[in-house]
């Protein structure tokens, strides 16, 4: 049979499938079907590549609730220009060293107070500078007619800025209360359900365990206490350990809802156990906590052994920015900066965990609530770090500032490596939902 003037043998009745009319006319299937493939990848990869990156002009707005009612009876004064609303975001502040945990969580910080004590010209840096990311609100924005210190459009272009404003964005809306709400990371994750906002507290109150892995509060803290091998290969224990407002590989975990957050700090269990928590990751990491007033950390005796173990396993760096920012969900955000500062130390001056100075400069850093805190953290880390022309994490125009009062040359050397050529490498997000 034939159809007009083309030679088309057509299929009879009993075997008439689309497939069949495609071979009739000569068409490949599996070719019809990788091109259409091609067609939505491509349409995709133009849609990710356009689309305007969440977030960039939002940081006025308001986070969910009102957070006169999340804390009613928590002070809610804002210790952090990052923070839109404290809440119980923020949690307290240590003022003394010497009190007890219940003690410590002392009122936070104000602006007014950062603006005392620290230096005006340490603080603004200009929007057109070299480095200056719009994802970190650490510094004073200054006036657009302000002295520019951009030296080469180049060096923003960086492949090391480049990854820190990826981290950026994230750890800006952790410091803003999550005004925008991570996706989940399953399509089957379990979606929380009327009564279930609660589920991370009864965890930590031992009343209810741990999924998939069934095991209560207690038993973690006494049972896994020292048990390296099993800390590290399990890996769905940490989002209970350590819940956060956004999720985690662990499709089995909750999400923390302002309501439980609220009545977390008004229960002393909870703190407790949380507190033990800390201690048990610490201890895995050969570290212990020296001061549970002010947060100081130290090495532990096997720390050697430990760090070996850090160093070669880096996804415990994505553990540790969601233990930071547990922590100052939580109240104990007094225990954020002492941890990185130990970091700092340990990765910048004493030269170990090579692996993990890249993660401590992009997350552990600007995990830090306080932004007085944040900013020395970052001081301290721009001194010592070599070499300085590659430091890539606060605006020039600072980085001048401290090379001019600390007396040592401010470098000129310009960056080589931009973007691209970190694209030509293969970048991979390291996006920190553990």
């Amino acid at each position: 049979m034939s159809i007009l003037r083309y030679n088309v043998r057509l299929p009879s009745l009993g075997r008439l499938t689309f497939w069949n009319y495609l071979s009739a006319f000569n068409l490949r299937p599996r070719r019809c079907l990788t091109a259409v493939a091609v067609g939505i990848v491509g349409t995709l990869w133009l849609w990710y590549k356009t689309r305007k990156p969440p977030g960039v002009h939002d940081e006025a707005r308001p986070s969910d609730g009102d957070p006169e009612e999340v804390l009613s009876e928590v002070v809610t004064e804002k210790s952090d220009s990052d923070s839109v609303s404290e809440g119980p975001k923020n949690g307290k502040r240590a003022a003394d060293c010497s009190v007890d945990i219940a003690e410590s969580q002392k009122r936070p910080r104000t602006e007014e107070e950062d603006s005392e004590e620290s230096d005006g010209s340490e603080c603004a840096a200009s929007e057109d500078d070299d480095f200056s990311c719009e994802y970190d609100s650490t510094w004073e924005t200054s006036s657009p007619t302000a002295v520019s210190h951009r030296t080469d459009r180049r060096e923003s272009e960086h492949r090391t800025f480049w990854i820190f404003k990826h981290a950026a964005r994230d750890m800006q809306n952790y410091r803003h209360d999550y005004t925008h709400k991570p996706a989940r990371q399953h399509w089957n994750q379990k979606v929380r359900v009327e009564g279930d906002d609660m589920a991370n507290l009864n965890f930590y109150l031992g009343k209810t365990p741990s999924a998939p892995d069934g095991v209560f509060i207690d038993e973690f803290h006494s049972e896994w206490y020292g048990k390296y091998n099993k800390l590290e290969r399990v890996h769905t224990f940490i989002q209970w350990l350590f819940p956060l407002q956004e999720p985690g590989v662990n499709k089995e975990a909750r999400e923390l809802t302002k309501r439980e957050i609220k009545a977390f700090l008004e229960h002393d269990i909870a703190k407790e156990n949380l507190l033990k928590s800390y201690k048990l990751m610490l201890d895995f990491y050969g570290i212990e906590l020296s001061n549970e007033g002010t947060g100081e950390v130290q090495r532990a005796s096997n720390w050697e052994e430990r760090f070996g173990n850090l160093n070669s396993n880096t996804h415990n760096n994505l553990r540790i920015t969601r233990i930071l920012k547990c922590l100052g969900t939580l109240g104990f955000s007094h225990y954020q900066a002492p941890l990185v500062q130990f970091f700092l130390e340990e990765t910048l001056e004493h030269g170990n965990l090579p692996d993990v100075k890249e993660s401590v400069l992009n997350y552990f850093l600007f995990a830090v609530l306080d932004r007085t805190e944040r900013r020395k953290l970052l001081k301290y880390a721009f001194l010592n770090y070599e070499p300085k022309e590659e430091f890539v994490w606060c605006p020039k125009k600072i980085q001048l500032t401290w090379t001019t009062k600390a007396g040592i040359p401010y470098p000129t050397q310009p960056l080589q490596a931009t973007v691209q050529d970190y694209c030509e490498d293969g970048y991979s997000s390291n996006t920190d939902y553990v």
